[in-house]
């Protein structure tokens, strides 16, 4: 008798192709017809008349690059900076500091103080700081009466005290959730090599930049990429922050907020060709990660090599 042999492959199949017909459904077909879309001339004039659709081929992005884009990918740029580059520091000072087995640090309220903040909507964040740093907030209030001033400080009306607010904003949010993916990735480290760095005679610092760093690249690439397109899709702290983007001369409207212009004003061909930019943007941008990630573990093994 010959026995049928059983192929588990299909329950494999089975597993995966919800997650692939969301994919297709979600994600896929609206990139497709936003891509689609962008190549049309469609809009409303004065609420009412509807211009097209009309083919006008790449009319749309030369439109936005004649225009303002350079200064709102700018925009988002500094705003992520100035958010990113605190947020990356203090995370990974804490998370080596609740990993050093000599603190012998209880992490598990740490953890819940630290991301309490990203469960807080970002809308609610903002209506927040807004209250704290109006004119009449207690912010000004202290700030007048250690200062003496007879007149408030109007933080929403100065271009620094503006993007500084954003920024702090989205590092109260996002540095207990990178805070919690660091600890992790340092707690998945053999304890023995930290051992041996020690009975060598290495030094905290030392330990620090060459056996931390180097074990938790992928969690760090991953955190670079996670906060660089969530930097480019910032929309809702700043959008209450600065009045829909239109305070100081529109120097915190994001690159989303600009988008947002777009769709509110029901001109669906400029929104699709921004939202094709800002996808190859980010693309782009994830890649170039990747290679340097690449280039820099390919140079590393070249010298392990070399010195066998």
């Amino acid at each position: 008798m010959r026995r049928k042999s059983i192929s588990y492959a299909k329950w494999g199949y089975i597993f995966t192709a919800p997650f692939f017909i969301a994919f297709f459904v979600f994600n896929l077909v609206p990139l497709v017809s936003t891509m689609y879309n962008s190549f049309f001339e469609n809009y409303l004039v004065r609420g009412t008349t509807q211009i097209g659709p009309n083919w006008v081929g790449f009319a749309n992005y030369q439109e936005l690059f004649t225009k303002d884009l350079g200064k709102f990918f700018g925009n988002t740029l500094i705003l992520q900076m100035l958010g990113f580059i605190p947020q990356i520091f203090f995370s990974l000072l804490f998370a080596s500091w609740f990993t050093d087995l000599r603190l012998k640090l209880k992490t598990g309220a740490y953890k819940i103080i630290f991301y309490l903040p990203n469960v807080i909507m970002a809308a609610a964040m903002g209506m927040l700081f807004f209250t704290l740093f109006s004119q009449s907030g207690p912010i000004n209030s202290v700030y007048q009466s250690i200062t003496g001033a007879e007149s408030p400080y109007m933080f929403f009306d100065h271009i620094w005290s503006q993007r500084g607010i954003i920024s702090l904003i989205n590092f109260l949010m996002w540095y207990g959730n990178t805070t919690i993916m660091l600890m992790a990735a340092i707690n998945g480290i053999d304890p023995s090599l930290y051992e041996s760095a020690q009975i060598d005679g290495a030094n905290p610092t030392q330990t620090f930049w060459k056996i931390t760093i180097p074990l938790i690249r992928p969690i760090l690439v991953y955190v670079l990429i996670t906060s660089l397109i969530g930097g480019l899709q910032m929309f809702d702290v700043p959008q209450i922050i600065t009045n829909g983007g239109e305070s100081v001369n529109r120097t915190s409207m994001t690159i989303v907020m600009y988008l947002n212009k777009h769709l509110y004003s029901k001109n669906y061909g400029m929104a699709g060709a921004l939202s094709v930019i800002l996808f190859i943007v980010a693309g782009v941008l994830s890649m170039l990660i990747f290679m340097l990630n690449r280039e820099s573990d390919g140079k590393k093994k070249k010298k392990k090599g070399g010195k066998r």
